[in-house]
């Protein structure tokens, strides 16, 4: 049987929305996890510049700490089957969402990275970074979820 850090690796990376971005798992662990994503045309928000959308930057890192927190959370909870971590993976959701844009999402690669600050019974708290190819770092999140 697959791990269940490793169910969650698959949920992720099978979700429609995360296919359309483009989002590959780049590492996943019970505290930390990050995708890798590559520019492309449905992607950009100013045409002139070639830019990701701000919505994007904002998926993404939502997207980055939600894997986070569900793997934080799973790695918590003993004995599970795969049907009862899918479940469970299906009732966790965004409480809420900051993102700090610091600079134009420039650049042909991306990786973004998250971290838990805390996960309890019933909420987890993320801390995310969004950077391109060259380690610019574009923008920075902390989100909270329903994991329990």
């Amino acid at each position: 049987m697959k791990s269940s850090i490793e169910i969650v690796r698959v949920v992720y990376e099978n979700l429609p929305f995360n296919r359309f971005l483009g989002l590959k798992v780049a590492f996943l662990e019970s505290d930390r996890a990050g995708f890798r994503f590559d520019m492309k045309d449905e992607l950009i928000g100013n045409t002139v510049h070639g830019i990701l959308h701000g919505g994007v930057i904002s998926a993404v890192l939502d997207t980055t700490g939600g894997m986070t927190a569900t793997a934080s959370a799973i790695e918590k909870s003993q004995d599970l089957s795969k049907d009862d971590i899918i479940r469970r993976v299906a009732r966790i959701g965004t409480i809420d969402l900051r993102v700090d844009y610091l600079r134009p999402g420039k650049g042909i690669q991306f990786q973004s990275t998250g971290s838990v600050m805390r996960t309890g019974r019933k909420v987890a708290v993320t801390r995310m970074e969004l950077k391109n190819q060259d380690d610019l770092l574009i923008a920075v999140g902390t989100g909270t979820y329903i994991v329990g």
